[in-house]
């Protein structure tokens, strides 16, 4: 049984609160709807039971005898379904279902995922549908999905947040339908938001809210007789017509009496169905065993959805291919021809004091060219690397936040999920880096230690690669994590003093945090053992640090990136 003993939310910024000493008592094999005006604290009430609500809570929840507060549902136990399927449009029907199974269930509970997926799919009537890809799924279609990742735990709750909203009256019919069917199954408790009372027959119980307020919770059958109205559809209209506090107060002066009505009569024997739907104390005898995989297997199945959903999605794939092989072709077209050899000054004592300075004059200005296209063509490498790593990693998390979220509620190791997109992004990491190394390297002819300079590329990458991925699970939308990310690339430039020295103090403030000037810095250091290198120091105004410190400060902006990635993914996010 679930008990809501006077719940009250408040959130800090809002003078009224969301919910106001809520009690409600729910049975196990129960189909029960939370209907109220836009506004009125239904999905917040939802949240609530979830454990997902923001703001400081009031009362008591308890579950199967168990207080909420001190011992929360086990992952397996509560599942919980949002307005809008959140699924990845790239994978089909029957992929959804078998990586949610894969996530929330061991290999060892359940050897044969592909007759346990079969049965899920046939109980939410898509098995025929089973092959078709989630963006061409129809509204209703998209709802049964839903409804299908959410029984791969076999929760005893099930909370749906109007799952038929926005639907077409048949699609509407089949959910309800479908729900009512689920509750009678496993005994599982189904709470619905919706707003629509067209199947009010179907329902065990209707809760009525107002601004936070319960005003009536009882059988469906009684909610047209309490109001005074001649059809549930009225019942809204009704409420405007009093204050939600006296409604309220009516409530609770009426509650007993009602209850006291609604109590099924005695009988000296039930069915076995009947004994199916009362007898909770059976089940309510243990807590729900979790048998959540571990850690490594979650790793695995994330990281084999996303290459999955990465090779499907051709967008993406033909934008990764421009920037592997656009970008470096943009750095080699300023030293298509190699770089230019640097000629000796002759030193000729045969030359007059007038040749003597016009050499002198050459010397520099050829120097200066070389220089400043030695230091340009790998500032241009390294900026067009930290542009790849903000684009790999700028949406990544935030552009699937509800997917994240949910599957999270669900049991999903943030440390798993991180991981996989690590390892994800590593894969376009290297292979943008070392292409852009070699190719550079080949076509201008670059000096230096080829090695060393791969591997400050490889760093520089991953560094803004982590940096934006922990920007992403910062931020609410793709757009916001997509602008911060731009933006943290647009400074890496101006900021690095490559191209204009900062004044001293300012440098030294703000060059820790750059990781293009440690890349630039590095590859440039590798020159040494080449003529080139004193060259650029002519050139450049900016001091150039140890190859060593630059290889350390880039790993400390990996870990840094990463860190706060996991902090963020750890974060709860409520939308």
């Amino acid at each position: 049984m679930l008990e809501i003993k006077n719940v009250s939310l408040q959130v800090s910024d809002n003078e009224r609160p969301l919910l106001f000493e809520v009690s409600a008592e729910y049975p196990l094999a129960h189909f029960g709807a939370i209907i109220g005006p836009s506004g009125c604290g239904k999905t917040t009430l939802l949240k609530l039971i979830a454990g997902i609500a923001p703001g400081e809570e009031e009362g008591e929840v308890f579950w199967k005898d168990r207080n909420l507060e001190e011992d929360d549902f086990s992952p397996g136990e509560i599942a919980y379904v949002p307005q809008f399927s959140i699924a990845h449009e790239e994978l089909t029907v029957r992929e959804c279902v078998t990586y949610a199974l894969r996530l929330r269930v061991r290999r060892s509970d359940c050897p044969d995922f592909t007759a346990a997926v079969d049965e899920i799919l046939t109980e939410v009537d898509l098995l025929d549908l089973e092959s078709r890809s989630v963006k061409i799924l129809s509204g209703g279609q998209r709802r049964r999905l839903a409804l299908a990742m959410e029984l791969t735990s076999k929760p005893d709750i099930l909370l749906c947040d109007e799952v038929t909203s926005g639907l077409d009256p048949s699609s509407e019919d089949d959910i309800v339908r479908l729900l009512h069917g689920l509750s009678r199954k496993e005994n599982r408790l189904i709470l619905s938001v919706t707003h629509s009372l067209e199947h009010i027959d179907l329902y065990d119980s209707i809760l009525v809210l107002v601004q936070g307020i319960v005003t009536y919770h009882g059988p469906a059958k009684f909610l047209a007789h309490y109001f005074g109205v001649t059809h549930p559809n009225e019942v809204y209209a009704r409420l405007e017509l009093r204050t939600p506090e006296e409604w309220g107060a009516s409530w609770i002066k009426h509650s007993d009496a009602l209850k006291e009505a609604a109590k099924p009569k005695r009988s000296r024997k039930k069915t076995p169905e009947k004994l199916a739907t009362t007898t909770d104390s059976e089940e309510e005898s243990g807590e729900k065993t979790s048998s959540l995989p571990g850690p490594l297997s979650q790793f695995l199945t994330l990281l084999s959805r996303r290459l999955l959903v990465f090779s499907r999605s051709r967008q993406q794939l033909l934008l990764q291919v421009g920037l592997i092989f656009g970008f470096p072709l943009l750095v080699a077209i300023f030293a298509w021809n190699g770089l230019p050899a640097v000629k000796n000054l002759s030193m000729g004592l045969d030359l007059n004091l007038l040749q003597q300075l016009n050499e002198a004059r050459d010397f520099l200005i050829q120097s200066s060219k070389v220089g400043s296209l030695v230091s340009g063509i790998v500032m241009f490498q390294v900026i067009l690397l930290t542009l790849m790593g903000a684009n790999n990693s700028g949406r990544e998390i935030a552009a699937e936040r509800l997917i994240f979220e949910k599957e999270k509620l669900s049991g999903l190791n943030p440390l798993s999920y991180v991981a996989s997109k690590t390892a994800f992004l590593g894969f376009m990491i290297l292979a943008q880096s070392l292409w852009m190394g070699f190719f550079v390297h080949q076509v201008c002819g670059f000096p230096g230690n080829f090695e060393a300079q791969l591997f400050l590329l490889v760093l520089v990458n991953a560094a803004m690669s982590s940096i934006c991925l922990a920007v992403s699970s910062l931020m609410r939308s793709p757009e916001q994590a997509s602008l911060v990310s731009i933006y943290l690339v647009g400074f890496q430039l101006p900021l690095s003093g490559a191209v204009l020295a900062l004044p001293e103090l300012l440098g030294t403030l703000v060059r820790p945090f750059v990781s293009a000037y440690w890349s630039w810095s590095g590859i440039l250091q590798t020159l040494k053992a080449e003529r080139y290198y004193d060259i650029v120091q002519t050139v450049v105004q900016s001091p150039l640090s140890s190859l060593s410190l630059c290889v350390w400060i880039l790993l400390a902006h990996i870990a840094a990136g990463l860190f706060i990635t996991y902090l963020g993914c750890e974060r709860r996010h409520i939308a």
